[in-house]
């Protein structure tokens, strides 16, 4: 996680494409839990996966040029990105129901 004075953000990102069905979510939890970031990650009734992320601004950047590039498999149209809540009492990074 973040280091002892840095500030915490929370994110929410939608990422659009062929991202179902090709290891995304398996993918995105292990990018995040390479770079100490909290949250999860789930596949969302319309065909996007939704990540709910929480760590330093250079936690998150990092983490949004990997949604933007995906497994091999993926194809990513979109990520759409928005502020929201932290969440204190996530810790790690989870992979949730499908939705």
């Amino acid at each position: 996680m973040a280091a002892v004075g840095e500030q915490l953000h929370a994110r929410r990102y939608l990422v659009r494409g062929r991202v179902q069905g090709v290891g995304f979510r398996w993918f995105v939890e292990r990018e995040a839990q390479i770079l100490g970031i909290a949250g999860w990650v789930r596949n969302n009734a319309d065909g996007a996966v939704e990540v709910f992320a929480q760590g330093t601004s250079e936690q998150l950047a990092a983490l949004r040029g990997r949604l933007q590039q995906g497994p091999r498999a993926a194809r990513v149209d979109a990520v759409d990105e928005s502020e929201t809540h932290l969440s204190l009492d996530l810790k790690t990074f989870r992979i949730e129901g499908a939705w």
